[in-house]
C-alpha cells in the first residue's frame, strides 16, 4: 500500500501557518501544502485585497462625520462695473479689481446617509471577512483534493512499474520456455502484448502526474520553476478516511447562509435608512472671508475687508413626489426577496448535505470492498503463478490473474481517492472545514 493514506489529518485540523516563502523542506505534507496555499493562492490574495478595498470604502463613507473644511480664492476684473440709479444720477458701483479669500468649515450634526454608513459599517466588515473565509474554505477543499490526486497518480505509476517488472520477467520466462520447446510462441506473444499495454498506461500516468502537479502548484500559488515533492504516510489510512456519519447538518455553520444573514442585516438597515430619509439634515457652519477692492491692480491687496459668520443649517425634505415612499417599498421588497433566497439556500444546503453523505457512504463501502478484493486478488495471483510454474495452469490463466490483480490495485486506489474526496465534500457540507487555526 503506498499512497494517500495519511495524507489526512482531516481538513478541519489543517494549520494555516503564515509562510510566504517556499518551505525549506524536501517534501511537503498535506498540512504544509494547505498552509502554503492559504498564504499564497491568488484567489485568497484577491479576496484580501477586496477586503482592504472594502475597509477603505467604509472609512470613506464615515469621513462625513468629520469637519469638512474648504478654502476658496477668486479674483475679478470688472470690464464694466455695475451701475445703480440714485435719483437722477447713474452711478457706477464697485471697483475695477476685486478678490476674495474664503475659509469655510461645516460640521454634520445629523444626516440619514451618515447614520446609515455608521450602523452598516460593522455588517459590511463582517461580510467582507465572510467572503475571505468562503475563499479559504474552498481553497482547503480544492487543494486537498488536488493533493490526493497527485498521490493517486503517483501510486498508479508505482503499481504500473511493479507490473512492468513482473511482466518483463514473465515475458522472458515464456520466451525461454518457447525456445526450449516447452510451450508454443503464443505465451510470450501474449506477454509481449500485455507488456506493451502496461508501458502505454505508465506513459499516460507519467504525463498525468505532470498535469496534476501543475494544477496543484496553481492552486497553491507555488513557483512554477520550483520542484514540488509531496510527503505522506500510510499508517493512519484507516482513520483518515473515516468521518462521523451521525452528525446532523447545522445550517448556522455554513458560510453561505452566514453571508445571506449578514446581507439581511444590511437590507434591514437600508429599509431603516429609507424611513430616516423623511428626517431633516442638520449641520453647523462657520466661515471667514477676506475681501479686496481697488481700482488699481498693484494696490489690490493693500487693504483687506474681512467678514465672518457662524450658523446652523436645517434642511427639511417636504415633498419629493413619491420617490421616498417608493424607495421604502423597494427596500421592503428586497428584504422579502432575500428571505425567499435564504429559505431556498437552506433547501439547497440540505440537498448538498444529503448528496455528500450518500456519496461518502457509498464510496466508503466501495473502498472497503476493493480492500477485501485486493487481498483476494493478490492471493489468487500467487496461487496461479505457482501453478503455472509447475505446469498445472495455462499461461492465459496467469495473464488473467495478472490483469485482475492490476485492475484491482488501481480500483482500490481510485476508491481511496473517491472516499477521501467525498469526505471533504461531506465536511464542507457540514460546515466543518476549519481555516482559522
Amino acid at each position: 500500500m503506498s499512497l494517500l493514506i495519511a495524507c489526512l489529518l482531516a481538513p478541519g485540523m489543517l494549520l494555516a501557518q503564515s509562510n510566504n516563502a517556499v518551505p525549506a523542506t524536501d517534501s511537503l505534507t498535506l498540512e504544509e501544502v494547505v498552509a502554503y496555499a492559504l498564504e499564497n493562492r491568488a484567489a485568497i490574495e484577491q479576496a484580501q485585497i477586496d477586503e482592504a478595498i472594502g475597509e477603505r470604502e467604509i472609512r470613506a463613507s464615515l469621513s462625513g462625520w468629520f469637519p469638512q473644511i474648504s478654502a476658496n480664492y477668486g479674483g475679478t476684473y470688472n470690464l464694466k462695473r455695475p451701475q445703480q440709479p440714485f435719483g437722477d444720477d447713474i452711478i457706477e458701483v464697485g471697483q475695477n479689481y476685486t478678490s476674495s479669500i474664503a475659509l469655510q468649515a461645516t460640521q454634520n450634526i445629523f444626516s440619514s446617509n451618515l447614520l446609515l454608513a455608521s450602523r452598516a459599517s460593522r455588517s459590511r466588515r463582517l461580510l467582507l471577512d465572510q467572503q475571505v473565509t468562503d475563499t479559504r474554505i474552498n481553497t482547503v477543499v480544492e487543494v486537498s483534493k488536488a493533493f490526493y490526486d497527485v498521490l493517486l497518480t503517483q501510486e498508479q505509476l508505482r503499481i504500473l512499474n511493479e507490473n512492468i517488472t513482473r511482466q518483463e520477467k514473465q515475458y522472458n520466462d515464456a520466451r525461454s520456455r518457447y525456445e526450449v520447446g516447452l510451450v508454443d510462441k503464443t505465451d510470450y506473444q501474449r506477454a509481449a502484448i500485455t507488456l506493451a499495454n502496461i508501458r502505454a498506461d505508465r506513459k499516460r500516468a507519467q504525463e498525468n502526474i505532470k498535469a496534476s502537479i501543475a494544477y496543484l502548484k496553481q492552486l497553491m500559488g507555488y513557483p512554477i520553476e520550483q520542484e514540488l515533492n509531496l510527503a505522506y504516510e500510510y499508517s493512519q489510512m484507516e482513520l483518515a478516511v473515516q468521518v462521523d456519519t451521525t452528525e446532523l447538518l447545522a445550517y448556522e455553520n455554513r458560510i453561505e447562509l452566514q453571508q445571506l444573514e449578514t446581507q439581511r442585516q444590511l437590507l434591514k438597515l437600508n429599509t431603516a435608512y429609507n424611513r430616516w430619509s423623511f428626517l431633516p439634515t442638520v449641520s453647523a457652519f462657520g466661515n471667514y472671508n477676506l475681501m479686496y477692492f481697488n481700482n488699481e491692480l498693484p494696490e489690490l491687496y493693500s487693504q483687506s475687508f474681512p467678514n465672518s459668520a457662524v450658523g446652523l443649517q436645517v434642511s427639511v425634505p417636504i415633498f419629493q413626489g413619491t420617490r421616498r415612499w417608493q424607495n421604502l417599498k423597494i427596500a421592503q421588497l428586497e428584504e422579502q426577496r432575500l428571505d425567499v433566497a435564504i429559505e431556498d439556500t437552506r433547501r439547497a444546503l440540505n440537498t448538498e448535505y444529503q448528496t455528500a453523505m450518500a456519496n461518502y457512504k457509498s464510496d466508503y463501502a466501495e473502498w472497503q470492498a476493493y480492500q477485501s478484493n485486493l487481498e483476494m486478488a493478490e492471493e489468487v495471483y500467487e496461487i496461479i503463478k505457482l501453478q503455472y510454474d509447475e505446469g498445472v495452469k495455462a499461461y492465459v490463466d496467469l495473464i488473467v490473474a495478472e490483469t485482475e490483480l492490476r485492475t484491482t490495485q488501481l480500483n482500490y486506489y481510485n476508491a481511496l481517492y473517491n472516499v477521501l474526496s467525498s469526505k471533504l465534500d461531506l465536511q464542507q457540507a457540514l460546515g466543518n472545514i476549519d481555516v482559522n487555526r
